[in-house]
């Protein structure tokens, strides 16, 4: 197996309603659609991967589940950054892949039954305060912003103790605008309010 180890920024848009039903029943509660279509970026601040640096570059995560995630049978695909030279794609590829050991392949070994390969686009990831934005032309793009907390301190409201695979606790965020057209994966979504978290991440195999 591999030796890698990267950490950096998360974000997330599903078009489950607000509060997506995996945080409060462990995944075993039943989706607020047919399907859960959810669309992970990750942005790599401190990443190494076999002696190959990967700092600055990011990847996405596109899925399509079921009724209830933990159930399996997902649709799985991948992009990674047009940014990264041959080798840095290539490990990119094989972390968000799961080929390379981690949470992804966590993922891929016990949820993923239809892999739907792997992408090469520019990723744009901006944070603004409360606000989070990803673009990925020809793919997917999507715009959230933390639920703010009540006490006024520019902090979004947390889920903590959670099971997810990118953090444990997560801030808790509502999806402005939500498409995906790339994969075989196709949703559409604006004004709706939907689900959406970011937190620091780190993995390593």
């Amino acid at each position: 197996m591999a030796d890698w180890k990267i950490s950096g920024e998360y974000m997330e848009s599903c078009n489950c309603d607000y509060l997506c039903p995996c945080i409060y029943t462990n995944s075993l509660g039943e989706t607020t659609n047919d399907n859960c279509t959810a669309l992970l970026v990750f942005r790599v601040d401190d990443g190494n991967y076999e002696g190959v640096n990967l700092d600055g570059l990011s990847f996405a995560m596109v899925i399509k589940s079921g009724k209830v995630m933990s159930e399996g049978n997902w649709a799985y695909g991948v992009i990674v950054d047009e940014a990264g030279d041959e080798a840095q794609r290539a490990a990119l590829s094989a972390i968000a892949s799961g080929e390379a050991g981690g949470a992804p392949s966590m993922i891929r070994d016990n949820l993923v039954d239809d892999f739907r390969g792997v992408e090469v686009k520019a990723i744009d990831f901006v944070m603004d305060g409360l606000k989070r934005s990803v673009s990925i032309p020809g793919a997917l793009d999507f715009r959230i912003e933390g639920v703010a907390s009540a006490l006024d301190n520019g902090e979004p409201l947390y889920a903590d103790n959670t099971p997810h695979p990118a953090n444990s606790r997560l801030a808790l965020a509502r999806t402005q605008e939500s498409h995906v057209h790339c994969l075989g994966i196709d949703l559409d979504m604006s004004e709706k309010g939907n689900n959406g978290h970011y937190a620091p991440f780190t993995w390593a195999a």
